[in-house]
């Protein structure tokens, strides 16, 4: 391979990863004497083919963990599939095939590409999430938390995919739509099992404030998302109806005296009650039923509803108020039921407005740039209590406190915690995915599959069309009998949302060939994940799942950590003309088809050069061909370079121009050890790689004696290194053509000289009257006189002060130099 003199890197690319292969130089084993390093990228859902996201994704991650290595650490970075999921079941309609069959075609292909592409995988750890020896396990925990109460099956109002056919949890409608299909989604009750989630609420936000490595706007996310909120739960007395209280919930117990009317859901058992001998109430409520929108839609929509003709009693003041059957109240959000404050809340507002519903103030400004217009919107913000009796002048906490106390000792309401985010719905009414393991027996009711029957087996060779899930038309996969009375039952055949196998993924990489548990004792040794890679799409539907999920192990005593990943980077999207790659748009790019005419290399190097990680990447052919053309100039300036030996330099005996060189080289060394290390920035590093091998080019132009070889050796060699994280094989090539026998993915990060770095001399500005006239390069010695001597003789300083007379000479050291003169 050294001999050859043109850059081929198709060539060099296919014996690289031969080596590599024949070596197996990224197998990793635990070995407790080494400082551990766990890079993961968010694994692949096995689609077909990898897009240029995919690319750039695990081009980030593939460049931390090789230079992590070079940093001496121990290594893992595993790759697998998430592999079940509704789109194998749509491919399967469209193609006539099975879903399984469907996605291990694609897991074979989609390999070879990632193995083309040369990532540092340990490919013996490799799996994939529809194999039985990872779901079972899955099974198997499932059935831990059924024993300790924290999974539970209720009939529940969800999301309905219509295109899909299934179940969407909230995070999962966006806009109204299906996350995959993209359908208007409808609400239905329907059965389903839950993961209580909301048990860990606190302590999922309290953990947020330890993930220092994490972006702010993810945390912010999903500190949001959990929505905490202190607030006070209150009790209206109904009226004509004995003893019957309608609870409600409120962060603002200041706006109390302001209530009008209370609003409940369609779903409330009030609304129901007044449905039965009220048309009008229950023509409305079984049109909100059928209504086919999502959740997320519910607060843009106009506000709706309907009088229910029953009253409730205010617990201060003893008025009388409506209650009301609304569109905007959603029974799975605290009681289902509201009470509505149309002068300080935008949403009561509108519907009061909208049914000419009284709005009295009960809230006024208390300062100068607080507005309050009711005859154009309500007033929200905080502010000093009217009209509200013996409250009156109490500012909001003041209110919170005294209303709440107040309420307590009348045995009306309490101060309560509560939090936006709802239990995990986890079952989907699909085929293509983790069969739950409970037998439903009408005597016995949800029964757990004896551990000993584990893993259910989905069956794989199945026949496909869009009338729902096969299971339930398998009768030998669905018909069984009760483990407790022995009587005919019924297997379940909802199976589990694919976000149960991302959330646990990660852990099972650590001894995936373990077969007699889910997790062993290398899970403690490799977790948390020091580097997780992933898009910021996924900062609530996945990562607070995994966070979740990883309490849960952590309680089972499988892991001894609190949280699953350390750092996280969140990558930008790959556009092509200001828009997302996407095949429906067509405007996608085929990675395979560079990497024919470019290399893997060139196209590493231009999507991490392209763009900072975290921002969005604009697609450029030009950038493709700068990448390869830059590749092949450094390909041609050592293949013309004699190798020498440069391990022992002795800097002091050096020239300067050979100390310039040297100092260029260990600054380059300094900020892109920064780069990948600290700021994970690897566009400047290729940048400043770039630049150093352009100030080597012209040193060796001029070079003569057996020394200029040698720091020109140091250089290149440096910059070798310095990219070997990005252009695996190039430098893999370029290191043997440099002199050594190892290979570059066995060698260390180059070491700072910090006696390079020390500088003989230093450049200064020179100003003539405060403005830039020229640059003068000076020994770091030399003295305040003799640099004003000769500054006042450079012809540049000169040409401004001739006739003039100098007032004063003004010198920050080691900085500039100011002339003053009139």
């Amino acid at each position: 391979m050294s001999n050859t003199k043109a850059y081929e890197p198709q060539k060099i690319e296919e014996a690289v990863q031969s080596y590599w292969e024949d070596h197996q130089s990224f197998r990793v084993t635990e070995d407790p004497t080494k400082e551990k390093f766990y890079c993961l990228s968010m694994f692949p859902y096995p689609s077909g083919h990898l897009h240029m996201g995919h690319v750039r994704n695990y081009a980030i991650g593939d460049a931390i963990s090789r230079f992590q290595r070079m940093q001496g650490k121990n290594v893992l970075q595993p790759m697998g599939w998430d592999a079940f999921g509704l789109p194998a079941e749509n491919a399967a309609m469209q193609n006539k095939t099975a879903p399984a069959k469907w996605t291990y075609s694609n897991i074979n292909y989609m390999r070879g590409q990632l193995k083309k592409l040369g990532y540092a995988y340990d490919w013996s750890r490799e799996l994939a999430t529809c194999h039985k020896e990872y779901y079972q396990w899955e099974q198997w925990f499932f059935l831990k938390l059924f024993e300790k109460g924290l999974v539970y099956k209720k009939e529940a109002e969800v999301n309905w995919d219509p295109v899909d056919q299934t179940v969407l949890a909230n995070e999962q409608v966006v806009d109204g739509c299906g996350w995959r299909s993209g359908a208007p989604v409808e609400r239905r009750n329907i059965l389903q099992w839950f993961v209580k989630i909301t048990a860990f609420a606190e302590e999922l936000l309290e953990g947020l404030d330890e993930l220092e490595g994490w972006p702010t706007m993810v945390r912010t996310m999903q500190s949001n998302w959990i929505g905490r909120s202190e607030g006070l739960n209150l009790d209206f007395e109904l009226a004509d109806l004995n003893e019957e209280r309608i609870s409600v919930y409120t962060t603002r117990p200041d706006t109390l005296m302001g209530v009008t009317y209370l609003a409940v859901a369609p779903q409330h058992p009030l609304a129901q009650k007044a449905a039965a001998s009220n048309k009008e109430v229950a023509e409305f409520v079984d049109k909100q039923t059928k209504n086919k929108v999502a959740e997320a839609e519910l607060a843009k929509l106009k506000k709706d509803g309907v009088n229910t003709g029953l009253t409730a009693i205010h617990p201060i003041s003893k008025n009388e108020v409506p209650i009301w059957v609304a569109n905007f109240v959603l029974i799975n959000y605290g009681s289902g039921a509201v009470m509505a404050v149309p002068a300080h809340d935008q949403r009561d507002y509108e519907f009061a407005k909208e049914f000419q519903l009284p709005i009295k103030q009960v809230i006024e400004p208390i300062s100068d740039h607080q507005v309050c217009d009711l005859d154009s919107c309500a007033f929200i913000e905080r502010g000093r209590l009217i009209n509200s009796g013996q409250f009156n002048g109490l500012s909001f906490e003041e209110a919170f406190d005294s209303i709440a106390t107040f309420l307590t000792e009348q045995g009306r309401g309490e101060k309560t915690v509560n939090y936006r985010l709802r239990d995990w719905g986890i079952s989907r009414q699909r085929y293509w995915g983790a069969p739950i393991p409970i037998i439903n027996c009408e005597k016995c009711g949800s029964v757990p599959v004896p551990e000993e029957h584990l893993p259910v087996l989905l069956p794989e060779d199945v026949d496909f069309d869009d009338t729902g899930s096969p299971l339930t038309k398998i009768h030998q996969f669905f018909e069984t009998n009760c483990p407790n009375c022995k009587s005919t039952a019924k297997r379940e055949t909802d199976t589990f949302d694919t976000f149960m196998e991302s959330s646990w993924y990660y852990a099972r990489f650590t001894c995936p060939d373990q077969n007699s548990t889910m997790l062993d004792e290398r899970a403690n040794y490799w977790l948390p994940v020091d580097q997780y890679i992933g898009g910021v799409e996924h900062a609530i539907l996945h990562l607070l799942y995994a966070r979740f999920y990883h309490r849960l192990l952590r309680d089972e005593g499988l892991v001894d950590s609190n949280e699953p990943f350390t750092r996280l980077l969140t990558q930008g999207m790959v556009l092509n003309e200001g828009t997302k790659m996407s095949k429906s748009k067509g405007n996608t790019v085929d990675p395979l088809s560079l990497i024919e005419k470019y290399g893997a290399d060139t196209v590493r190097m231009f999507t991490l050069f392209a763009a900072p990680p975290d921002q969005s990447l604009d697609w450029s052919d030009s950038g493709v061909e700068g990448s390869f053309r830059f590749l092949n100039r450094l390909w041609r300036v050592v293949m013309n370079h004699e190798a020498v030996e440069c391990k022992d330099i002795l800097h002091p005996g050096l020239s300067s121009e050979q100390k310039k060189l040297r100092l260029k080289t260990h600054q380059t060394l300094q900020k892109v050890t920064d780069d990948y290390g600290r700021r994970q920035t690897f566009n400047t590093a290729i940048a400043a790689s770039m630049e150093l091998l352009n100030t080597t080019t012209k040193f060796r132009e001029s070079s003569k004696d057996e020394d200029d070889r040698v720091v020109v050796q140091e250089a290149l060699e440096i910059v070798i290194l310095m990219l070997a994280p990005i252009v695996p094989h190039f430098s893999h090539a370029l290191w043997n053509q440099l002199g050594h026998n190892n290979a570059v993915i066995d060698e260390f990060w180059p070491t700072l000289d910090e006696e390079a770095l020390a500088q003989d001399s230093v450049v200064i500005v020179i100003q003539v009257n405060g403005k830039m006239r020229d640059k003068i390069e000076v020994s770091k010695t030399i003295s305040k006189e003799e640099l004003e001597q000769k500054t006042l003789q450079t012809k540049s300083v000169r040409r401004f002060i001739d006739g003039k007379k100098v007032h004063k000479i003004i010198v920050v050291p080691d900085r500039l130099i100011n002339v003053v003169a009139s």
